[in-house]
């Protein structure tokens, strides 16, 4: 008797290491991105690793089986919140699952596209040239931190319109918040919040510092008579409603903001310190770069990011649970409750997806544009990052203001080394670059 592909029953994961758990938590915590891939080269480009605290996890990179997780509907594959999502908050959107989830991103989509977007440049342009100005001529400097001010005060002003004691508050706060936060998504610190000087504790004392600001300034909005002509996120969530015609609460505000601020402020950053470091060693790119930006264009400029991202992406993995009793995934059968986690930094050194993989190529983008299920720094489907839009557009932003205002010196020092801060990888030495002034035409 046949039995329906839809029917099977039978648990088949992919091979991985037999290793014990604690032996291959200490291999992947000391170097994620070199553990997966030697795994990869071990076992195919898909496997299955057994980690502490975060148990069996399998991993997915062949091209076909990210298509089908990404195309795949919440009843099947749903959210994971076991990372960001409790370092978030249980409203954000890491953590919310299936109808939760679109109901909120619903809301939360408008503030990032159209009119909205364009009403941010000059913003973006005016942080980057007054923290530009700070830097040095002639000698190297490490262009993270300043690609973190940046990033941070475009992000706060856009997200909640912050001004006066509020916005240096979160200034001083959301630093240190999402670099302990990011540390504490994935190692396995034990949760004692009632020890305040815990990381976890620590952490939720900068979480009731947070919403002690968030308060004020929800306060403050509610107070403002020109509530309704204002472009940052905060107004016009307390202005939105669901469907039943009922508003946010106060902890979804809070929530929601923190997920946004988070995901905004050194992501964007860390990428646009790779940005520097990669064009820096690729003079004709940069050569090109200069010239198309004198002439008011963007082709190879978009170009340029989409292979920055591809070649040093900042997040490395996305991650899926499987909701359904079983879901068939090539030629593995996964029970619910799998943890599934998919490969961003495997799926774009595959050879058959990106040829010459290793090299540096923006043309790649000119000549064929990127595929939403296989250029993924962003993650994809339903839960593809929801301000991929509003980060593309700051990267280009302050890539071109940093070209017309300065010369960025070419190097032949070789390629910065990824290196973890938690969640993200920035390159080792800070993307360090050499500016001189530019006289502009």
């Amino acid at each position: 008797m046949l039995v329906s592909p839809l029917a099977r029953t039978d648990v088949a994961l992919p091979p991985g290491p037999p290793l014990p758990r604690l032996a291959q938590g200490v291999i992947t915590l000391a170097n994620r991105r070199v553990a997966l891939r030697e795994l990869r080269k071990r076992y195919g480009p898909d496997f299955t690793v057994d980690v502490p605290i975060f148990g069996r996890n399998v991993v997915i990179s062949d091209p076909a089986n990210v298509r089908a997780i990404f195309k795949s509907p919440p009843e099947q594959l749903d959210t994971i919140d076991q990372s960001l999502g409790r370092v978030m908050g249980p409203n954000s959107l890491f953590a919310l699952r299936a109808d939760e989830h679109r109901i909120q991103r619903k809301i939360l989509v408008p503030p990032f596209h159209g009119r909205r977007l364009k009403a941010h440049e000059q913003l973006i342009e005016r942080e980057t040239l007054a923290e530009l100005a700070r830097w040095p001529h002639g000698v190297p400097v490490e262009s993270l931190p300043s690609m973190m001010r940046i990033t941070l005060n475009v992000i706060l002003r856009a997200v909640f319109g912050a001004n006066g004691s509020q916005l240096e508050r979160l200034r001083t706060l959301i630093p240190v918040s999402v670099a302990l936060g990011s540390l504490l998504a994935i190692v396995p610190v034990p949760r004692w919040e009632r020890l305040s000087f815990a990381p976890w504790g620590r952490l939720a004392r900068y979480r009731r510092e947070y919403d002690a600001v968030v308060d004020e300034l929800i306060a403050i909005a509610r107070a403002d008579d020109a509530l309704g002509s204002r472009e940052d996120m905060l107004a016009m969530m307390l202005q939105s409603r669901y469907d039943d015609g009922a508003s946010m609460s106060r902890d979804q505000l809070a929530d929601q903001l923190l997920t946004v601020l988070t995901a905004g402020y050194e992501t964007t950053a860390t990428t646009l310190a790779w940005a520097i470091e990669r064009i820096s060693r690729h003079p004709i790119a940069l050569e090109r770069l200069v010239a198309e930006t004198e002439r008011g264009e963007s082709e190879f400029m978009t170009a340029t990011i989409l292979e920055v991202q591809r070649t040093r992406p900042v997040i490395d993995c996305t991650f899926r649970s499987v909701a359904a009793p079983f879901f068939e995934l090539g030629d593995w059968n996964l029970p619910r409750l799998q943890p599934i986690v998919v490969s961003i930094g495997l799926v774009h050194t595959d050879e058959s997806v990106f040829p010459n993989h290793e090299r540096f190529d923006p043309d790649r983008f000119i000549t064929a544009k990127p595929d939403v299920n296989q250029w993924i720094p962003y993650g994809g489907g339903a839960r593809r990052c929801l301000g991929a839009a509003f980060a593309t557009m700051e990267l280009k932003v302050v890539l071109q203001t940093l070209l017309r205002a300065y010369t960025l010196v070419p190097t032949t020092e070789p390629a910065e080394r990824f290196h973890s801060r938690g969640v993200a990888f920035a390159p080792h030495r800070g993307g360090r670059a050499v500016v001189l002034p530019r006289a502009i035409s």
